[in-house]
């Protein structure tokens, strides 16, 4: 059988810290078989604060890093980096590449029945307007409203996701959107889902929680099976499936995704990023 070598290279997933994770988790969930390169910025998290400019350079300079570990295909899994830098980089490269910005857009759309959507994610992603603008693309009745939340990714990088400064933050933050009747609310940032336990009991049970990392997942899947470079079954691959790096203190990213990835990760990799 002749195997199209393409396919057995592995996808780069890049975020600025631990929440990419959970894309990463997601796309190990549903493509078994595919080989995953994992970077977290963890020396410039957050990202949601930066300008765009900086948010553009970064992105540059990890799918540089990516491409030096020749993957096939990259998945932007942080919602910040996908609103600010995705269209500005997309033709720059010469491999697939895709965000998660608009998989859980589109199915905010189609999932909402009273057309009342709220977001909650970083300032720049909320800013960009860009999940106001993919899912009027979706259906242009809908109402969107959108709510930034800057500390929930320092609370999620320290490990707070079930604490009660947490709740009490949640707490704030949400108010303002439990009075718009919203009846599907986006996770826009990949740390949140660590906390949708949290976001789902102050926002209520007959609000449907849309969590872009499963979507993208999905969307993931279908891209490598169009461009023939899906890994088969038959894969046998000589070194390790799942490599990660960061770019500061890797062993309190490799304790964090420990506590939340399904298996465990016995070495994590830092370099120095400015260098690409």
């Amino acid at each position: 059988m002749n195997i199209n070598k393409d396919s057995l290279a592995p996808i780069g997933v890049f975020d600025s810290g631990v929440g990419g994770l959970t894309v990463a988790r997601e796309i190990i969930r549903q493509l078994p078989n595919e080989k995953i390169v994992y970077f977290g910025d963890t020396a410039r998290v957050p990202y949601g604060s930066k300008s765009k400019e900086n948010i553009i350079r970064y992105s540059r300079q990890i799918i540089r890093f990516l491409k030096s570990k020749n993957v096939k295909a990259i998945v932007v899994a942080c919602n910040t980096a996908s609103a600010i830098a995705l269209e500005e980089i997309r033709d720059e490269i010469d491999i697939p590449i895709i965000g998660v910005v608009k998989p859980g857009a589109k199915v905010a759309a189609a999932n909402t029945k009273n057309k009342r959507v709220g977001i909650i994610a970083t300032e720049a992603t909320i800013n960009s307007n860009i999940y106001t603008n993919v899912i009027h693309e979706n259906d242009k009745d809908i109402t969107v409203f959108g709510k930034a939340c800057p500390l929930f990714v320092p609370l999620v990088e320290e490990g707070l996701l079930e604490d009660s400064v947490t709740d009490e933050i949640a707490k704030r933050y949400l108010e303002e959107l439990k009075t718009k009747d919203i009846d599907t609310l986006i996770l826009g940032c990949t740390h949140y889902p660590l906390i949708r336990k949290t976001v789902g009991r102050i926002i209520g049970d007959n609000v449907n929680l849309v969590n872009p990392a499963y979507e993208t997942a999905l969307s993931l899947k279908e891209l490598l099976i169009e461009k023939g470079i899906a890994a088969g079954d038959e894969h046998q691959y000589e070194n390790e499936m799942y490599e990660f790096y960061v770019s500061d203190i890797a062993e309190k990213f490799k304790k964090f995704a420990n506590s939340i990835m399904p298996f465990n990760i016995d070495y994590i990799h830092q370099i120095n990023i400015e260098e690409y």
